[in-house]
């Protein structure tokens, strides 16, 4: 087997090291790497009798079972690009998906099908339907004309043929994610991109063949996918958890002995307001958070109550898949640092000129290497505004380089220690602009959850008659806590300058809006509010 380059020799270089060890875990089964690479393979011949293109998109539209993973690996095994689709999304969003890409292939199941009848439609590029599971009667099965309906087993039955010729830097797959406004934008991710993350992630994390990950986020958003090739790098297994429940992460923590659960911030927030079963930390070797900052009181939480149990705090974008981390050592020490680049990439801190920041000046976090992604699908206004050649002034291009090198410009602010650590200071279209201060919602945020008196929360800017934007604040109480408005207020009051002390504080006992990777929705929650005062804060609410 030659060394892993292209996304599913992952799972081949894995099933020939040692075919019989588990590789996947779903409702309560197993299956080894031998099992998984001999479906992988059968299920590429499938798509290739169905007549599948090279390069052309397979959407997955499934929650997390062995069928979705072997159809993710399949298609690229056969020269195709795979999408994996929320399983949480509705009719209309999965049609904006399947027509946004041209989807060629969908591979879903009979009741999913049935919910998506009077969209299909309007998906032209669509020829063929994969069901994983049988019909409960005839109708749930109908499709448009022009779509062929086929089992699982028909695609796994198929003879064995040549499949597509491709190469490190050609597409794999196409992750689509919310943007700030409008329609989800679909991020192209090529072979090199998930084989280097893959690589890079395990070498930080130091998984082993020992390890057992919990996969506890969606296999459609980027850090979720990356439970799976992250652990078939390493040869380790993955459990596939579809949990309705804060508490069903817990019970598969302890049943299956995982050694290692990545989550974003609003799981970790529920997560340690919870009592662990006794004897997971003995096994439980590391945890790690993205999607955003974790709260220093969660974060104090899960490591009083896991003191054995190593910490990664990292950040990343869909765009380049991973950016940084923060070793284990060093949370104690810098507890709201991203930490530094994560292995075979770089991170620069830039002005608008493109001229470095100095040690403590703001600028924008701009990544490069073998990381990025290869662009928007088929936006090349959005890409424009992202995906930028890396300015000479930078000082990482020696002027006799002639080709220009594509780098990712996130839209985050960031700055740089005197060590090289980072730090987040927030969204370019996010920060707050009060009374001439610049104010990051997260930093407001942060003194919020610091209080203890709430579970959940969002800042952001509305408009003031004065002030520019006054500073609003949408949370939700702690459970059993009777706290008030005005408690919230005073705690700020003493915690915050006066420019920064929210102007509106409201209480949601309904909880706060998620995006379908679970991150808690900034974007909603202000659209929400902004619906109902359009004429934003005129003076400070009572």
């Amino acid at each position: 087997m030659p060394k892993a380059y292209l996304l599913h020799h992952l799972v081949l270089g894995a099933a020939e090291r040692a075919a019989g060890t588990p590789a996947l875990t779903a409702a309560g089964s197993s299956m080894t790497y031998g099992e998984l690479g001999s479906s992988m393979r059968a299920f590429s011949w499938g798509l290739m009798a169905l007549g599948l293109g090279r390069s052309q998109r397979v959407a997955v539209y499934l929650e997390k079972r062995v069928e979705t993973v072997v159809a993710c690996f399949g298609a690229c095994a056969a020269g195709g690009v795979f999408v994996p689709i929320n399983p949480v999304l509705k009719a209309g969003q999965v049609a904006h998906i399947l027509r946004d890409c041209a989807v060629q292939v969908l591979v879903t199941s009979a009741e999913r099908l049935a919910g998506l009848r009077s969209a299909l439609p309007q998906c032209t590029a669509l020829r063929h339907i994969v069901l994983v599971n049988e019909p409960r009667k005839a109708g749930d099965c109908a499709a448009p004309e022009q779509v062929a309906v086929h089992g699982w087993s028909e695609l796994l039955d198929a003879a064995p043929g040549a499949v597509h010729n491709v190469v490190d830097g050609d597409m794999a797959a196409i992750l689509y994610t919310s943007g700030s406004t409008g329609l989800p934008k679909g991020v192209v991710l090529s072979h090199r991109n998930m084989v280097t993350g893959a690589k890079s992630v395990a070498q930080y994390l130091e998984n082993e063949p020992d390890d057992t990950l919990l996969a506890a986020l969606p296999l459609s958003f980027d850090a979720g996918f990356s439970q799976l090739t992250t652990a078939f790098h390493s040869g380790a297994r993955v459990v596939l958890l579809n949990h309705l429940f804060p508490r069903d992460v817990l019970a598969a923590l302890a049943a299956e002995r995982v050694t290692g659960l990545t989550a974003v911030p609003p799981l970790w927030i529920q997560l340690a307001q919870l009592d662990w079963p006794p004897g997971i930390a003995d096994h439980l070797r590391y945890i790690a958070n993205t999607g955003g900052a974790m709260p220093r009181s969660t974060l104090q939480r899960l490591r009083a109550m896991l003191p054995g149990t190593k910490t990664y705090l990292m950040y990343g974008l869909t765009e380049a898949f991973r950016a940084t981390y923060l070793p284990p050592e060093e949370v104690e020490r810098r507890p709201d640092s991203i930490g530094k680049a994560i292995p075979n990439c770089e991170v620069l801190v830039l002005r608008d000129d493109g001229t470095p920041c100095a040690p403590g000046e703001t600028g924008e976090l701009v990544q490069r290497g073998p990381l990025v992604s290869l662009g928007y699908w088929n936006d090349p206004e959005r890409t424009r505004e992202r995906f930028k050649p890396l300015p000479p002034q930078s000082g990482c291009r020696e002027a006799g380089l002639v080709l220009e090198e594509i780098a990712v410009f996130s839209g985050d602010l960031v700055r740089m220690d005197a060590e090289g650590y980072l730090y987040f200071v927030g969204r370019r279209d996010e920060m707050m602009k009060t009374s001439g201060y610049r104010v990051s919602p997260t930093e407001v945020e942060e003194i919020l959850y610091a209080t203890g008196l709430i579970a959940e929360c969002v800042a952001f800017g509305v408009p003031h008659d004065t002030l520019g934007q006054a500073i609003c604040v949408v949370a939700t109480p702690r459970p059993g806590s009777d706290v008030s408005v005005a408690a919230l207020r005073a705690a700020c009051q003493a915690a915050m300058p006066q420019y920064m002390v929210p102007k509106c504080i409201e209480l949601s006992e309904t909880g706060l809006p998620r995006n379908q990777n679970g991150k808690i929705d900034r974007t909603a929650v202000a659209g929400a509010w902004r619906a109902r005062y359009p004429q934003g804060v005129a003076r400070e609410s009572a």
